[in-house]
């Protein structure tokens, strides 16, 4: 191949892959879900009058969390009250009215303690005359890791750290993280009731399950305190991680401690989870650039999961 051909491949293989990025790029996906004319705001297929609420605020965390903050800042204008989103340290970006706290991922650290803290307090204050933009996307688990009453930060990781070294899938470890979360799990949408919740969502994970992306704090939780349990008892874990977090467990087992909220449940009544981004929407946008600059293209797939090294290989022969 002559260096001519090859540099007009670079070139197309970039512009491929810019356009699955712009596809998915934060702002942009929030500007295409959620429009204002005047007093009425549409959001993917629902409508809302802000004449029907007092106050506006943003809430969130993830790495993208900073970009998704300012699209809705300017979307929302004077009628933004305020807010508070954790994001990656660097991450910030120009706002005006929402507190962009930077904390710690893929660690989870103090400063997310004390962001995840501000966002509660702030959720905890509002009645059913204040509307709440929840801005959720990769890293929000991590970057909002406020533990129950009596369990540390610290005690957390070590549970997570322990289930990792034992083999556990990362559905075990998230159904225990969810049950001594503060936040995860559909909490968020506990801390907020009654006040309406739009929760706008950039997906990083396979098939894009609301319940496992940033951990589901919109969304309800059907995992029990009897599953988080089970899980210890599979791995032989009740005599390892730390005994706050065992009774933890146990309480909650026998009704002491409040479960996740289910399906069903009141605190979601007025709640609007709504999927911004995804990897199939960046393939779609690859997809479509590639056969405009006339490659045959076909996508295999949007649920691989495992080492790019082999699974490009993989790629490659069948190419």
């Amino acid at each position: 191949m002559n260096p001519e051909s090859l540099s007009t491949l670079r070139k197309d293989a970039r512009h491929i892959f810019d356009a699955a990025l712009l596809a998915v790029d934060p702002e942009k996906a929030i500007h295409r879900y959620v429009r204002r004319t005047d007093h009425m705001l549409s959001v993917d297929q629902q409508t809302y009058d802000l004449k029907a609420f007092r106050h506006i605020y943003v809430v969130g965390a993830g790495k993208a969390g900073g970009l998704m903050a300012a699209a809705l800042e300017s979307i929302l204008g004077d009628r933004l009250a305020g807010g508070v989103v954790n994001v990656k340290y660097g991450h910030t970006v120009p706002v005006h009215r929402i507190e962009l706290i930077e904390s710690g991922h893929p660690i989870p650290d103090n400063a997310g303690v004390h962001g995840a803290k501000r966002i509660a307090r702030l959720l905890e204050s509002l009645d059913e005359e204040a509307l709440v933009f929840c801005v959720l996307s990769g890293g929000g688990s991590a970057l909002t890791p406020l533990p129950v009453a009596g369990i540390t930060l610290e005690e957390k990781q070590a549970v997570t750290g322990f289930m990792m070294d034992c083999g556990a899938t990362i559905n075990e470890i998230n159904t225990v993280r969810k049950h001594i979360s503060q936040m995860k799990g559909g909490h968020l949408a506990r801390l907020a009731s009654p006040a309406t919740v739009i929760s706008l969502i950039l997906s990083d994970v396979i098939g894009d399950p609301l319940d496992v992306i940033a951990s589901g704090p919109t969304v309800a939780d059907p995992s029990t305190f009897a599953d988080c349990r089970a899980i210890m008892t599979r791995y032989q874990l009740e005599n390892t991680i730390p005994a706050s977090v065992i009774r933890h467990l146990q309480e909650g087992g026998e009704g002491r401690n409040p479960e996740t909220p289910k399906p069903g449940d009141p605190v979601f009544d007025r709640v609007q989870n709504v999927l911004i981004a995804t990897g199939r929407q960046a393939l779609e946008a690859a997809r479509t650039e590639a056969k405009h600059r006339g490659y045959h293209s076909l996508i295999l797939s949007s649920s691989i999961d495992g080492e790019t090294r082999e699974i490009a290989r993989v790629y490659a022969a069948i190419a």
